[in-house]
């Protein structure tokens, strides 16, 4: 057998009960022959807890600070899996993200990883031991501790898996696979037993909180393939893998929908060359995702702007584009937060012409006005007003047929 890299996300690793489960099937992943490596997240709500903390003592901490706090949730989690691991029987061993050779950028909050130089995790699994890796972290070239970023302990994983050359990166969830919608909101969502690198891309940066976007363009990049499983059972989840061996029956693989959205809008903006270059680069450098870009009709030489960033940036956010109205002469900028996103995603949408119209029919039968709209080759997103959101998606997943 091969190497299995398994990753546990914090509700996996709760509580002293959930963290023994956690050891109990990685051992049992062990005895039928496999060198295994294990990602795990911090236990439960630290994180949120120590930002809580971290408010309660400074208001403006610097970034290099926060990385050197929340990297220590997951160090909690390794120390106390491996422990019991031991306590169980076996052998194992606890590594940080830095002791594990995960390299990123200089870049505090939201590193990406440039490489994971493998060779301690490789050492200690030929001594037969089980690796325990803290994931969400690594470190920069100054010796800095980095973390990767909200879901980050995912790309941990997948990251590992390339570099290790495993034979799968398993996900372990509080959900058992990959489904057409939200099985909570949609209770006949169906379970998807493969999905497309693409079409998981796409539902992973629109709001499926499965699996982490950044962790899925990994695999894409390096082949990995990736099992999404519950954590409390044994049964089979979804495969995410490669595309070309895969059946294209359907038109629409799923709907998704994103409520960490806020629409901004910059009004008078002068119609120049230049002009939106000036306002999407000055976000893009502050690390600032922007998506649905809508550009008005010109009046008098000006037009209006609109785009969507997420509601944890919108005062980062404001403080930029206010800069950036005064120097290109706009007459101002508004911000609503009371918005959401609704998105179908299918890797046959590209050769199958009307499904537009049937989503924006769909959403029109049950009184939902679009404000935008923004696509793709595999995928159709709308932004709506956010009290909306759970008949929207209850409707196109209808629309489409998706259900059991």
């Amino acid at each position: 057998m091969g190497i299995i890299v398994q990753k546990f996300g914090g509700s996996s690793v709760a509580d002293a009960e959930r963290i023994r489960r956690v050891a109990l099937r990685a051992i049992e992943t062990q005895k039928q022959g496999n060198d295994v490596v294990v990602v795990v997240s911090a236990m439960g709500d630290t994180t949120d807890e120590l930002i809580t903390l971290m408010n309660e003592l400074s208001s403006s901490p610097s970034d290099r600070e926060v990385d050197m706090l929340l990297s220590t949730g997951e160090q909690v989690s390794i120390a106390l899996l491996a422990m019991t691991i031991e306590e169980l029987g076996y052998s194992a061993i606890s590594l940080t993200g830095p002791q594990a050779g995960i390299m990123t950028e200089d870049v505090h909050l939201k590193a990406k990883i440039i490489e994971v130089k493998p060779d301690r995790v490789l050492e200690e699994l030929k001594k037969g031991k089980i690796v325990v890796v803290a994931g969400f972290q690594g470190i920069n070239s100054n010796g800095d501790i980095t973390t990767l970023g909200r879901g980050g302990s995912d790309t941990t994983a997948v990251a590992l898996a390339a570099a290790l050359n495993s034979e799968v990166c398993e996900i372990f969830t509080d959900v058992d696979g990959v489904y057409t919608a939200n099985p909570r909101l949609v209770p006949d969502a169906k379970k998807l037993s493969v999905i497309s690198y693409d079409e998981m891309l796409e539902m992973a940066s629109l709001g499926a909180q499965v699996l982490q976007s950044r962790a899925v363009e990994f695999a894409k990049h390096y082949g990995v393939k990736i099992h999404v499983r519950a954590s409390f059972n044994n049964s089979e989840g979804t495969i995410v893998r490669e595309e070309r061996n895969m059946e294209k029956g359907t038109v629409v693989t799923g709907v998704t929908y994103d409520k960490n959205v806020a629409k901004f809008a910059i009004l008078g903006v002068p119609d120049t060359p230049g002009i939106a270059h000036k306002i999407f680069s000055a976000l893009g450098d502050a690390r600032i995702n922007v998506d649905v870009i809508v550009q008005g009709a010109k009046s008098n030489e000006v037009t209006d702007i609109l785009f969507t960033v997420a509601q944890t940036d919108i005062k980062k956010s404001r403080t930029i584009l206010e800069k950036i109205c005064l120097e290109i002469g706009a007459t101002g900028i508004l911000c609503e937060e009371d918005v959401a996103k609704v998105s179908i995603v299918g890797a046959g949408m590209a050769s199958n012409p009307g499904v537009a119209g049937r989503m924006f029919g769909a959403l029109a039968k049950v009184g939902v006005n679009i404000e935008a709209v923004s696509t793709s080759e595999i995928k159709i997103s709308c932004l709506i007003k956010q009290d909306s959101t759970e008949k929207a998606v209850k409707a196109i997943h209808e629309e489409f047929g998706l259900g059991k």
